[in-house]
């Protein structure tokens, strides 16, 4: 599933081509996402002009100025290139923005567990947005935050910086990556991380994300950035899908657990 460096990454690849732009139509091809594509999407969004494109966690946000917004979730196989209008449509290219640039933006998703979802209201108002913690990298997220949203729980701290209701965004890769960084077993209850150790996880997701964004995030089976050009991260990987692997700065060898029902690796003498 792409997570928040991928989603940036498409972020960033659709900002110049869409910003000051207007949406001639959109034309669906499959409206049955993981939510419904709204049936009257063409007609609320056709001669919008495109104000920004913004991210919130995993969603893209496309400001159409005062018609409304376009949120955006690429769920497990989704991707958005930028071509052009004439680029034919294969199986699973299911909806395209079409821009009066004479470029298309095209959501392809074989699973189709993506979504693509229109509102009036600004989008930190919508149900799916509105209950989110604070971005990863933000300042409103700080060790305070971690420590204080974490006291009393029980529940692993991998399966804590997973919950976006305490930090949006931080998927599966990203923390494995940052707490192996912070040198904190994922099982520890996150209820036990003192103040000291939270600045730490804290200070880790951040570089970690930074890291994965400049890297293009990571092409693991589909995704690829809007110009069809894969991410880098995954050469970074420090304990990732490194299972049985010996640790690049220890040499013992990597362990897999399931958490939550989600693979989580380790390494169990570098993360106490």
């Amino acid at each position: 599933m792409p997570e928040l460096p991928e989603v940036e990454t498409t972020r960033r690849g659709l900002e110049p081509h869409l910003v000051g732009q207007r949406i001639d139509n959109i034309v669906v091809r499959e409206r049955r996402l993981r939510w419904p594509v709204p049936g009257q999407l063409n007609k609320q969004a056709s001669g919008a002009k495109i104000r920004s494109v913004e991210r919130r966690a995993k969603y893209l946000l496309i400001d159409c100025g005062a018609k409304g917004w376009i949120i955006i979730h690429l769920g497990m196989s989704g991707r958005l290139r930028v071509l052009p209008r004439s680029t034919p449509f294969s199986r699973h290219d299911h909806i395209d923005i079409v821009l009066s640039s004479g470029m298309l933006v095209r959501f392809t998703d074989p699973r189709r567990f993506g979504a693509l979802l229109w509102t009036r209201e600004h989008p930190s108002k919508h149900a799916l947005l509105c209950g989110l913690g604070p971005e990863p990298l933000d300042d409103a997220f700080d060790a305070n935050w971690l420590h204080a949203r974490t006291r009393g729980r029980s529940v692993a701290i991998k399966l804590a910086v997973m919950n976006s209701d305490i930090v949006a965004g931080v998927g599966n890769i990203y923390a494995n990556e940052a707490l192996f960084r912070a040198r904190i077993n994922p099982r520890t209850k996150a209820g036990r991380l003192s103040l000291q150790r939270c600045a730490a996880l804290v200070t880790a997701i951040r570089e970690t994300l930074t890291d994965a964004i400049a890297a293009g995030g990571s092409s693991l089976r589909d995704f690829f950035g809007t110009d069809g050009s894969p991410g880098h991260f995954q050469q970074q990987y420090m304990v990732y899908a490194r299972q049985g692997e010996p640790c690049k700065e220890c040499g013992t060898a990597i362990r897999s657990v399931r958490l939550g029902q989600r693979s989580t690796f380790y390494c169990t003498r570098c993360q106490r």
